[in-house]
């Protein structure tokens, strides 16, 4: 009986060892398919992984750079003229040779060629400015339109008689300003509220038919450091006719003189 008990214990253990060794196979077995499993999915794996990673979110450099500006928007300029006439005066002695000085002797000349007042306002002292300066007279507008402006225009009219044979060939040349001449008027003379700097008897020079001509500017008075024309054939007129200032051939000569 002990024998039999030893040998059933003996078989039991026998069982027990071989269900341990199948136990510890099939551990190993694992064991195995792990370790093969880490190899495929392993280190061997991830700098693939990471490439593809790092590739998705890194823009490429390239060996030319292009830099591609914004496109150009047109605008348009504009271009606001202040009226001088609205600026108060200055005590400034006007130069000759300015960009502004030259624009109106243009204009002026422009409108002896067409026989006509228009073109030529450019050239003649602000209707606003004489407003300011005229302050002892009773309508200053009135009397710039009606007297000054309308003498002015038929001063060009007779200017454009020296030239209407052939005004196309006639050319503009210059003006000479007597600058030794202007003279300053204080306020309180001629109606004045304000003083200006006078300058008399400039002499406009043209081409026609070969020859330098010339004929003179009665008056010319200051704003803001400009010149500009208040008189071009008289001052003073017997009639209502339009008067050309000692018309000549060649640049002629300036004479004193000293009107307000």
């Amino acid at each position: 009986m002990k024998h039999l008990l030893t040998s059933g214990g003996y078989a039991r253990r026998r069982v027990r060892r071989r269900r341990a060794f199948l136990v510890a196979g099939a551990v190993c077995v694992l064991a195995l398919v792990l370790i093969a499993v880490l190899l495929m999915t392993g280190p061997s794996s991830r700098p693939q992984a990471q490439a593809q990673a790092h590739a998705a979110t890194t823009v490429p450099q390239s060996s030319t750079t292009t830099t591609t500006l914004p496109p150009t928007t047109s605008s348009t300029t504009t271009t606001t003229t202040i009226d001088p006439g609205t600026l108060p005066q200055t005590d400034q002695f006007p130069a000759a040779n300015t960009p502004q000085f030259t624009s109106e002797m243009q204009a002026l000349w422009t409108g002896v060629v067409q026989g006509s007042v228009q073109p030529a306002l450019p050239a003649f002292f602000p209707q606003s400015a004489y407003v300011q300066l005229k302050t002892g007279l009773y309508d200053p507008t009135a009397d710039w339109s009606n007297r000054l402006v309308a003498d002015y225009g038929l001063d060009i009219q007779a200017a454009h008689a020296l030239i209407a044979s052939d005004p196309s060939g006639a050319s503009f040349v210059g003006v000479n300003v007597a600058e030794q001449y202007g003279h300053w008027i204080h306020p309180g003379i001629c109606a004045n509220g304000i003083g200006y700097y006078e300058v008399a008897n400039s002499r406009l020079l043209y081409q026609f038919q070969g020859q330098t001509r010339s004929f003179g500017i009665a008056s010319m008075i200051s704003w803001r450091g400009e010149w500009y024309v208040v008189h071009l054939g008289a001052i003073l007129r017997p009639s209502s006719s339009g008067v050309v200032d000692d018309p000549e051939i060649g640049p002629g000569s300036s004479a004193p003189s000293s009107t307000c």
